[in-house]
Parts: structure tokens; sequence; C-alpha cells
């Protein structure tokens, strides 16, 4: 195994890519089962399944930042990552089979608040799936080499992972939802005990370089680094205040002010100046170009996984529970069979030639072409799954590109607290689009303006994507001797 590590084979990028894969299987779990559990189970309408959405992203906003600083500094059973993926696979296991339990768990309490156990329930899932979800991908930025090889294990763990991920909207398709939850709790507990016990992790890691400007990350630059997110941050702690206070629905006024400012904080991220070709240290602007693009990629994407629901149900009335689940079910099928197979086959290769922005934006335009289809076309269950399936080309290159863009910006001695803020570039999206988008949705009278709205997100990312320069490239445009793509 060890000569394997060494040599950096397929086989152990393979391996190196199953604790990820368990807990990306866990969420593909989820984005099947939580929904339909929680509308043809239990009535909930669906603001109230945003609203139990919301608590995925607020565990992800304390909990990858928080695990991912403290994994950078720890060192015990072996391993820096190694403890945390070992605690979070079981903790995940054990949430995944109370998600078919709720009303269960709510009559044992003598409760009458469906609503409240729904979000404890799900808010302890992506409590458990954050212990782990940084360490696995931190691992990998670990053990590999900035450049090419990186790109090439990032590109693997998609396609290892999207692979069980195709397989569990399989199994929900095929065999219903409850037998995709109790399967899947399976899979998370072998697939994040045994793989990190094979994996030799480095006691050290290369010694932290500050940024341009010399600044160490403490609690403010961190938050001068995240600045580009602020606007969701602040749209999240508004929307959830007036929710906790009764005002569940309110003039969407609110919503269309925070998206202007946020579009407004992108575009100043994305003007930002990164360092001159040579320059020794962190590229902080870059970063933060980075945060700025893939956020509004998972606008897009969180638009879709909450609310498919309600177009399927709307376009197909006739629909009982167990077809709706089923469309639902093919629809991430084949979203997610070519995300699957497209990174190694198709991305990492052009990545290689080209660069992986100019290849994830194209991805991204992709993607745009086929949410678009679905919204005009979308009347037929195999038009929807057209259409996705053609997404699955950007939502292959939004699940493993970025990594590799962003890792070769930052420090390697604290990848594990560059992940955590990497990390609300997805959960503040997804807050805004749990608490926001929800009332935006049950507004409109076409349902299907949910491909309408992760279309338009989609091909903003792809524009703002472009105006990230690699270290690689802009080194070449300096006249610096560089490899031919993706590296320093």
């Amino acid at each position: 195994m060890l000569q394997m590590q060494h040599r950096l084979s397929p086989p152990f990028l393979v391996l190196l890519s199953l604790p990820s894969t368990a807990m990306g299987f866990a969420l593909a779990v989820q984005i099947s089962a939580l929904s339909w559990l929680l509308s043809t189970r239990y009535g909930l309408d669906i603001h109230e399944i945003g609203l139990v959405w919301a608590a995925g992203p607020l565990a992800g906003i304390l909990g990858q930042m928080l695990i991912g600083l403290l994994s950078d500094q720890t060192w015990a059973w072996g391993g820096r990552r190694r403890p945390y993926i070992l605690v979070g696979g079981v903790l995940t296991a054990l949430a995944l089979l109370a998600l078919p339990a709720i009303g269960l768990i709510n009559e044992t309490l003598g409760l009458d608040a469906i609503l409240g156990v729904a979000i404890t329930v799900a808010l302890a899932l992506d409590l458990a799936i954050n212990v782990s979800f940084n360490p696995t991908r931190a691992l990998i930025a670990d053990v590999t080499p900035e450049g090419p090889m990186r790109t090439t294990a990032y590109t693997w763990m998609q396609t290892v992972s999207g692979s069980f991920g195709v397989l569990a909207y399989a199994i929900g398709a095929g065999f219903g939802n409850l037998a995709l939850i109790y399967f899947g709790a399976g899979l998370v507990l072998l697939f994040s005990l045994l793989p990190p016990l094979l994996v030799e992790e480095p006691k050290t890691l290369p010694t932290a370089e500050p940024g341009r400007d010399g600044q160490r990350l403490g609690l403010f630059a961190v938050l001068r680094l995240m600045r580009p997110l602020w606007p969701f941050a602040a749209y999240a702690a508004v929307a959830m205040g007036l929710k906790l206070a009764g005002q569940a629905t309110h003039p969407l006024w609110l919503e269309a002010g925070f998206g202007l400012a946020a579009l407004l904080f992108i575009v100043w991220a994305l003007l930002e100046r990164q360092p001159a070709p040579g320059t020794p240290g962190e590229d902080l602007p870059g970063f933060r170009k980075v945060l700025a693009a893939h956020s509004l990629s998972w606008i897009g994407m969180q638009t879709l996984f909450v609310y498919l629901i309600a177009t399927v149900k709307q376009r197909f009335p006739e629909a009982d529970d167990d077809a709706i689940g089923r469309v639902m079910a093919n629809s991430f099928l084949a979203l997610n069979a070519v995300g699957a197979l497209a990174p190694a086959l198709l991305l990492n290769p052009l990545a290689r030639r080209f660069d992986e922005v100019r290849v994830h934006a194209a991805g991204l335009g992709l993607m745009v072409a086929g949410f678009l289809l679905a919204y005009v076309a979308g009347y037929a269950p195999w038009v929807i799954y057209l259409g996705m399936a053609l997404a699955g080309i950007g939502w292959g290159a939004i699940v493993s590109l970025p990594f590799a863009m962003f890792s070769q910006c930052v420090s390697p001695a604290r990848i594990g607290l560059y992940m955590g803020v990497f990390n609300l570039s997805v959960v503040l999206p997804q807050l805004a689009v749990s608490l926001g988008i929800g009332l935006v949705v049950q507004a409109l009278p076409d349902k299907g303006s949910v491909f309408l709205i992760g279309a338009a997100a989609m091909a903003l990312s792809a524009l703002s994507w472009l105006a990230l320069v690699p270290r690689w490239r802009a080194q070449a445009q300096g006249g610096a001797g560089v490899p031919a793509a993706g590296g320093h």
C-alpha cells in the first residue's frame, strides 16, 4: 500500500477517494430522500421544507471551519485527518438511520412538533457529515503535490464519489428511498472506517507562508478573506431572525436587496488584482475570486436540489407519491451518472491541455443549456432526464475542479482552515436558497422556474470564473517556464 501511495497510482487514488465518497453518498441520500420524506410522509409545505434544509448550511458554517482549523493542528491515532473521518463516519451512519424515524421520534417523545423534530434530525445529520467532509478532502491535498497530480487526484475523487452517487439514485429509483437510506448507512460505515487506516499521512506539512501583505489568518483576516460572502451571511441572519419571530413570509424586497448586494460584492472580488507572476506567498485575491464564482454555482445547484419536487409535482399532477419519487431519483441519477464520468474522462484531460478555469466555465455553460432545455421542454420525464444529463458535465466540474484551483492559491500548512472558508461559498448560498428562494418559488405560478433560476445562476458563475488567473497561466504570461497545465 505504501508503494502505491508513493507512486500515487490509480488504485491508491481510488482508495484515497473512498472517505470523501462516504460523505458524498450520505449527501446523495439526503438529496434524494429528505424532500420526498418531508413532503409525502409528513405533509410539510415547500417553505417548511426549505427551513429543514437550512439546518445543513447552519451546521456547515461553523462545523467545517472549526473542524478544518482543528484538523490542521491535530495528530492522533496516527493521523491528522484520520480521527475526524472515523468519528464522523459513525455519527453520519447513525443520523441516516434517524431519517425515516422522524415520525417515530416525534411520537416517542410525546411531541406534536414534526417540523422541529425534522429540523433536529437534519441538523444532526449535517453536523455528522461536517465532522468528516473537510478532513476527507484536505487529506487529498496533504498527500499529493500541487499541480496536475493534485488536479488528477480531485478528479478521481469525483469520479469515484460520483459513481457511487449514481448507485445511490439507482437504488432510490429501483427500490425506493427507504432502501437507499439503509444501504447508505452501511456504506458510510465501511468507507469511512477502513480506508483512512490504510493511508499514511505526513506528520509535518510545509511551513505556512503569510499572504503577500504579510498578514496572518486571525479572526479579522478570515472575515476579510470571506468578503464576497458577506451579503449571504447578512441575509441568512436577517431571514432566520424573521422566521424565528414568526414572520415566515414577507415581501420579496428583502431578497431583492440582498441579492443586489451579493452581486456588488462578487463584482468587487472579481475586479481585485492578483499578485504579479512569481510573487511569493499566497494569492488571497485569487482565493476570493474562487469564493465569489463558486457561491453563484451553489445558488443554482441548491435551488434544484431542494425545490425540484415542486416542479415535478406541478408538471406531473397525475403522479402518485412513489412516481414523484422515481422521477426525482431518475433526474438526479442522470445528473450524477454524467457527473461521475466527466471529471476523469473529459475534464481532467481538457484541463491538462487548456486550464481548469476555462474548462470549468465551459462545463457550467453546458449546465445552463441543460437547465434551459428542462425549463422549456421538460413536460415529459425523459426531457428532464436529458437536460439533467447535459447539466451533469457542469456538475462534475463543480465538485472536482474548484478544489484543485483554490488549493493552489493558499498555503498547504493550513489547507484545513482554507477548506473550511472555501466551504462557506457552498453553505452560505445554500442557506440563502433554503431561507429565501423557497419564498420566490412559492410565489411563482410556474414551478418550472426552478430550472430558470438555476440557469441564470450558472451563467453568472461561468462568467465570474473567467476573472480568475491561475498561477501557472500568470507565470506563463510573465515569461516564466512552467508546466503546460494545472501547476505552478
